[in-house]
């Protein structure tokens, strides 16, 4: 038999029960109810039996329909006292719970009575009761007396699988390690994992960690509709009305198994402890992600709380936001102290709305735990029975937890982290960065300013280099012209001076009867000077035979003998050599005052000759 999907509702008057039934026979099918109990059959599906939170009746105004298009039958069923509100519709796997096993007495007590029934009442003893076979136990054995998970029913589940589970808690070896030493371990790894750059880093650059906060999960609206709602009625309203259950978390409800726990007051407490630790790791999962999940949310969850990771049973409500707010300043990646109060007020709204709102998050974490690998085994030591266990939960010890959870005040000095005193240090150290910054800034203009002074004063240096050169060009180019002038008349006068060593030269390569017709004229003239005295007669024919001699000579010594011998046959001054007032040719005798390296080379030539 197949047990199908259902849902219930109501209103004032109705309890309302649909029952969905594809490929049904609808024309054969069986309901029974009664006070508590209902039942319902079509083949192939069965629903054995639903304990009812409320009565009902059987009064002719109960009426049932079948929707062909979606398989469905929907049954209204009047209640025995109308305007009765029936808690818990939503809890499917307490409603699916044999009555017998919704009493209040413990298990043991009911299995030590029945052990002292008489003959007669063992045969009337109810076959629904589940049982357990007794095993024996090996005397080697040592007893197991760190337990673990929850309500601290479990232990040796990591003996055998330790290797494979490394990867899903952090303490090694619990079943041997008592709970005072997890505690302490867990604290020396939370403070060696500290890393205060992390946490400076997103104390100042915090752009990321501000959008996320922004972030509003589902139970926010659902928190504003509900406490509308009560200040316009000023009453209390059931919570169940402001959760909608989605289909995959319905049929996961009919999955599980509904169990009976047997939790003494100490255990009662961790267990509300613990599911605070879970619901914050899981509030700070929803709020960073922004209700998306990824490969990450699973570690989150789990790293996060220290009821999963540490096996930490807690004592309070305060070491339970102690223990959350070092986990986040430690392990994750935003590391904000904001994400801390955040988490904690997310929680206080989840446990206000009710158990149904918890079990939408343990729902929601069991199918994360589930879809990943290692952390399957989380489910089973811990989520699983708290799925099963809250929904037996009274709305008033949940209220009253939200309540003290609420009135918990949590700062940064109880995280014992000091952080108080890295954020006074890191804001010492960020005023000065800015005064140096500032003062840098400072320096800088002034620096550019006199480089810019500078730049001027050079460029108008430069300026006036340029006009000193301009003006030393200038007159290097007016002495070079003077210069220019002189080297013309110099050149003037040397070739006034050459020119009788010229026309030596012609005499040297001309015909010999121009060489002779220039020494007549000369001759000639000299004649006809009756005052000129005999020496300068004598001179100017020993210049003619020179000149003969010479043309036997190369050029240049030819220049150069006619020069020397006219020097060495003149040993009258100049002034009286110029008295004679030649006209036109009384220039060819001019000899300059300068010496002339030529001299000494012709004088050579003299004595070799």
């Amino acid at each position: 038999m197949i047990t199908p999907a259902f849902e219930l509702t109501q209103d004032l008057d109705f309890l309302t029960i649909i029952i969905k039934v594809p490929y049904a026979r609808a024309s054969e099918f069986d309901v029974y109810f009664e006070g508590e109990d209902f039942k319902f059959y079509a083949k192939p599906y069965f629903l054995r039996q639903l304990t009812l939170p409320g009565r009902i009746v059987e009064d002719g105004r109960e009426k049932a329909s079948y929707n062909t298009d979606e398989g469905t039958f929907t049954i209204w069923l009047p209640k025995e006292v109308p305007g009765q509100y029936f808690e818990g519709l939503d809890m499917l796997t307490s409603l699916l719970a044999p009555k017998k096993s919704r009493s209040a007495k413990p298990l043991v007590e009911e299995i030590a009575a029945s052990a002292e029934l008489s003959e007669e009442e063992e045969e009337e003893f109810d076959w629904e009761i589940e049982q357990t076979p007794y095993e024996e136990s090996s005397e080697s054995a040592p007893p197991l007396q760190h337990p673990y998970g929850f309500g601290n029913l479990r232990a040796g589940v990591f003996q055998r699988l330790q290797d494979e589970l490394s990867d899903v808690i952090d303490i090694k070896d619990p079943d041997q390690t008592p709970a005072d030493e997890r505690r302490r371990k867990r604290l020396e790894a939370e403070s060696a994992k500290f890393e205060p750059d992390h946490y400076l880093a997103d104390f100042f650059e915090d752009e990321a960690i501000q959008h996320v906060l922004k972030y509003k999960p589902w139970w926010v609206d659902a928190h504003k509709k509900m406490t509308a709602l009560q200040r316009e009625s000023h009453q209390e309203h059931d919570t169940h009305t402001f959760v909608v259950f989605s289909e995959e978390e319905r049929e996961q409800l009919r999955k599980f198994t509904n169990k009976s726990y047997l939790l003494d007051k100490r255990s009662r407490h961790h267990a509300y402890l613990g599911l605070i630790d879970i619901l914050l790791a899981y509030c700070y999962e929803m709020c960073v992600n922004e209700g998306d999940k990824n490969v990450e949310s699973s570690w989150n969850i789990r790293k996060l709380s220290a009821t999963l990771c540490w096996l930490e049973n807690f004592t309070c409500i305060r070491d339970v936001l102690v223990s959350f707010g070092r986990r986040v300043l430690c392990y994750p990646l935003y590391r904000h102290f904001g994400l801390v109060t955040r988490a904690c007020s997310d929680t206080v709204m989840i446990l206000q709305l009710g158990k149904a709102a918890v079990l939408k998050c343990l729902l929601d974490i069991h199918k994360v735990f589930r879809e990943s690998d290692p952390a399957y085994i989380l489910n089973d030591l811990f989520i699983t029975d708290y799925c099963i266990w809250i929904q037996k939960v009274k709305s008033k010890k949940l209220a009253a937890l939200s309540e003290s959870l609420q009135k918990t005040t949590l700062t940064k000095s109880h995280m014992g982290l000091e952080l108080e005193e890295l954020e006074a240090a890191a804001v010492l150290v960020q005023e000065e960065e800015n005064a140096l910054k500032a003062a840098g800034t400072v320096s800088k203009q002034q620096l550019l300013s006199s480089e810019s002074e500078t730049s001027d004063s050079e460029e108008s240096s430069s300026t006036s280099s340029s006009e000193t050169e301009a003006s030393d060009s200038d007159e290097r180019e007016s002495s070079t012209s003077e210069d220019g002038e002189i080297n013309s008349f110099q050149g003037t006068l040397e070739e006034e001076r050459t020119a009788p060593l010229i026309d030596c030269n012609g005499l040297r390569q001309g015909t010999d009867t121009s060489a002779l017709g220039v020494s007549e004229e000369t001759a000639k003239v000299s004649l006809q000077s009756a005052s000129l005295p005999g020496k300068l007669i004598e001179e100017l024919e020993m210049q003619m035979h020179s000149a003969m001699r010479l043309s036997e000579q190369p050029e240049g010594l030819a220049t150069a003998s006619c020069v020397s011998q006219e020097q060495e046959g003149n040993p009258v001054p100049e002034p009286d050599r110029f008295s004679g007032g030649t006209a036109g040719r009384g220039s060819f005798l001019e000899v300059s005052s300068k010496p002339s390296p030529l001299l000494f080379l012709c004088s050579t030539n003299e004595d070799e000759d």
